[in-house]
């Protein structure tokens, strides 16, 4: 004790320890296992039963995998080749992996759905993180139309024209603005819908037959797979978001006739299951439509999905917002901010933070909920699988099939699930 001088005042040490490893239980693997698997009799008891459950199914399940054929032709072949021994036939995933991905699309053009996912991820990567250049968002904004194009081919003056759509709403806005931000945003609703209706169709007549500049076109009736599940499940996820936020501000809005009709169209979405808003899609929709026209199976599931994710979508935003203190909105009004910009630099930035984990669950159920339009006719992963299994060559065929598509679809759910906690913990600016 006398060389640490302890005892030269009662209460006051004059001098150091030296530092010392902490104890073995207090770091490293031991720490993280007792504080976390160990930490109490019940802990331990459910991490015990945890290992013997994990140890059960790698016993049964590990030498079905590890005797895996992977060449064959059919599952006639596989049975020969594992000689009545247990194992998987991955086979049928080698020999239909191309039917799986891309349904009937035609084999020659599969460079065009493999380019447009390819964009499609170079159009989300500004969207998503914010390092990136931000001019690259004027790619992300002409992408849908890009990607239109190179799906579904045809003229390219039909993209072009929707397009020009948009323009024309711009432009009308930009010269209403000076009038109030209620007019300027009907008068560009309104240009943007004049020129779709009637000046888009003659439009692309005419510049069809002055130069035929297109792609071969291809039948929403060839697409399947995980083609139809991006297509719908990205569709509904880049539409839902933004109609869920004007949704929801909607319904929390003080003028009696919006916040009645954004309640009434919430309530009724959410009490009416997917799979009815889908048959209503594939067999009603056409019936309000004018005689002889022709809507694509896939938009209308498109648009009913969206509605259907739109509705959740609203509720969620809706919570965060309620969760900002009033406060919030009061310093927007102190600060002389109108409502748009009050919504767009301090309301808005903080109720999508907090309802992040809510939209990111949305986002997930919705791209999973893409398997009820085999309901309707549309050949998903899960479609698919069947029809390969009505083939003679691989009748009797499970496991292996839904093994695959179960796994992608889980790489799909689980990198939406990490990128949210990525944002989360970029965006956790309080407690820093």
């Amino acid at each position: 004790m006398s060389d640490t001088h302890s005892n030269t005042v009662s209460y006051v040490r004059d001098s150091m320890l030296p530092q010392q490893e902490p104890p073995l239980k207090d770091r490293g693997a031991v720490k993280w296992l007792r504080e976390n698997l160990f930490s109490g009799w019940l802990n331990t008891v459910l991490t015990l039963l945890s290992i013997l459950t994990v140890w059960f199914i790698i016993i049964e399940i590990g030498p079905w995998l590890m005797n895996t054929v992977w060449n064959a032709g059919s599952l006639r072949e596989c049975r020969e080749i594992l000689d009545g021994t247990s194992g998987a036939c991955f086979a049928v995933i080698k020999d239909r992996w191309h039917q799986l991905m891309f349904g009937f699309y035609p084999p020659e053009y599969y460079w065009r759905p493999v380019l447009a996912f390819v964009l499609m991820l170079v159009a989300v990567a500004p969207i998503l993180f914010a390092e990136l250049p931000r001019k690259m968002l004027y790619f992300s904004a002409l992408f849908p139309f890009v990607g239109y194009h190179l799906l579904w081919g045809g003229s390219i003056w039909l993209p072009v024209a929707v397009l020009l759509g948009f323009v024309a709403g711009y432009i009308a806005f930009r010269l209403l603005d000076r009038m109030s931000s209620l007019i300027s945003t009907l008068g560009a609703v309104a240009a943007t819908l004049a020129w779709w209706f009637l000046l888009a169709g003659p439009f692309n007549a005419a510049m069809t037959s002055v130069l035929p500049i297109g792609l071969e076109f291809v039948r929403s009736d060839a697409f399947g797979g995980f083609l139809v599940s991006v297509v719908i499940g990205v569709s509904g996820i880049a539409l839902s978001l933004p109609l869920g936020i004007l949704l929801a501000l909607g319904r929390r809005s003080e003028m009696i006739f919006v916040k009645s009709v954004c309640v009434v169209f919430i309530e009724f979405i959410r009490g009416v299951p997917l799979i009815t808003l889908l048959f209503t899609a594939s067999l009603l929709l056409n019936y309000f439509l004018p005689p002889g026209t022709s809507f694509d199976l896939i938009l209308r599931v498109i648009i009913m999905v969206t509605l259907f994710a739109t509705a959740y979508m609203a509720e969620v935003i809706r919570g965060g917002l309620a969760a900002l203190p009033k406060g919030q909105y009061e310093a927007a009004d102190a600060l002389g901010l109108d409502y748009w910009k009050a919504q767009r630099l301090i309301i808005m930035p903080q109720a999508l933070k907090i309802s992040i984990p809510g939209i990111v669950n949305t986002f997930i159920g919705l791209f999973k909920d893409t398997t009820l339009v085999v309901f309707i006719g549309l050949l998903d992963p899960i479609g698919l699988s069947n029809a390969i299994r009505a083939d003679t060559n691989w009748n009797g065929i499970y496991w292996e099939l839904f093994i695959f598509i179960g796994a992608l679809f889980f790489i799909f759910c689980f990198s939406m699930s990490r990128y949210s906690q990525y944002l989360e913990r970029k965006l956790k600016t309080d407690h820093r």
